[in-house]
């Protein structure tokens, strides 16, 4: 893919993303949850163009702040084993990085140009990695990193996190155990998404741009395999101690099943016209998935290979399953709207709406 042509797929996808109308659907609070969503989680939803990410209580559905300073912030993780959250901008700045209030002048420079190395291609321009405290919501720290941000990860374990750079053909790894951006791998054409095995060492990261997807050693910081993956790999869910990427290759409207440890590709499933989010759920049993390109969502029996399909609302984006619910998030492309929906009978639970297109949700127990 050429310069040119990335601009242009990454200014249409910021102006769909950024730049809907939303009229006067802007909350402060999202709605109460019925008894049925009782669940020990926190939900953190990033919003899009309204530079922030709501904090809500899982067990009563209430909205417990939100986390604001976080300009374009679309890519989001965190895991139970760490305290922090990884929030990604997906437009570049010209800015320099201000430290938190947090932070010392001292600590900010040693993570900001002290050594005077920069990570990443030279002709990259340069985007902010926040750095969050999940328990104050307060931003601890800010990084400097080469090109717009498209998704996080963060590992099991909580010590490194992955952030795809589209716009400069690789990944940044962060190592969380002192805030510091301290690898760079070129992985293919426009990496969009990676998701990081439960042994914390390896991520796999899809390349929209040349249908492939990268196995990462995040010790080393190179890729050891690349595997095919259709032909424009997007979002993914990782099988339960299988072994398996199950991988949203969004225009084509497929989900193809590829096995990690052999590169071979178990399945490709045809759904219907555009896929985006897709995960898990619980049980690792069923794979419930965002069918954008026709206003519905579907749940797929991996054992039996049957495919159901439920209407839902306008584009739906974003999938996280929600731990111990038998239920997923699903946020809309379309407005800034989400839904709590059943992953077996695909019954909405719950509406509720945004202040900003919901993009990489994270559950957190």
């Amino acid at each position: 893919m050429t310069a040119s042509s990335f601009a242009s797929a990454l200014s249409s996808h910021l102006k769909s993303t950024f730049s809907k109308p939303f009229g006067a659907i802007i909350t402060t609070a999202m709605l109460s949850v019925t008894s049925s969503l009782v669940y020990a989680q926190t939900i953190y939803v990033p919003e899009g163009s309204a530079d922030s990410v709501l904090v809500v209580d899982g067990a009563n559905g209430s909205t417990i702040r939100r986390i604001d300073g976080l300009e374009a912030v679309h890519g989001l993780s965190g895991t139970a084993n760490s305290g922090v959250l990884v929030a990604g901008s997906f437009i570049e700045t010209d800015k320099p990085v201000e430290a938190p209030a947090s932070v010392t002048a001292g600590e900010h420079t040693a993570h900001h140009g002290a050594s005077g190395k920069s990570i990443g291609p030279a002709i990259a321009g340069i985007s902010i990695l926040s750095i969050i405290d999940r328990a104050s919501g307060t931003i601890i720290r800010r990084l400097e990193v080469p090109g717009a941000v498209h998704h996080t990860a963060m590992s099991p374990d909580g010590r490194y996190a992955v952030a795809t750079h589209p716009g400069a053909d690789g990944i940044s790894i962060i190592d969380l155990s002192n805030y510091e951006v301290t690898g760079w791998v070129p992985t293919g054409p426009m990496p969009n998404y990676s998701i990081i095995d439960q042994s914390s060492q390896t991520a796999f990261v899809t390349n929209t741009g040349n249908g492939t997807v990268s196995e990462v050693d995040l010790a080393r910081a190179f890729v050891r395999r690349n595997f095919l993956a259709g032909e424009a790999p997007e979002h993914m869910a990782y099988g339960l101690g299988a072994g398996t990427l199950y991988i949203a290759d969004s225009g084509t409207g497929r989900v193809i099943e590829l096995d990690v440890n052999t590169g071979k590709v178990l399945r490709d499933i045809a759904i219907d016209s555009e896929v985006h989010g897709l995960d898990l759920s619980d049980d690792g049993k069923r794979l419930f998935v965002a069918v954008t390109g026709s206003d519905a969502v579907a749940s797929i029996n991996l054992k039996s290979g049957s495919i159901t399909t439920y209407p839902l609302g306008s584009e739906p984006y974003h999938v996280t399953t929600i731990p111990n619910s038998g239920q997923a998030l699903v946020s809309s492309r379309a407005n800034p709207e989400a839904w709590v929906v059943d992953i077996s009978s695909g019954a909405v639970v719950k509406r509720f709406q945004l202040s900003g297109v919901g993009h990489q949700m994270v559950v957190v127990r």
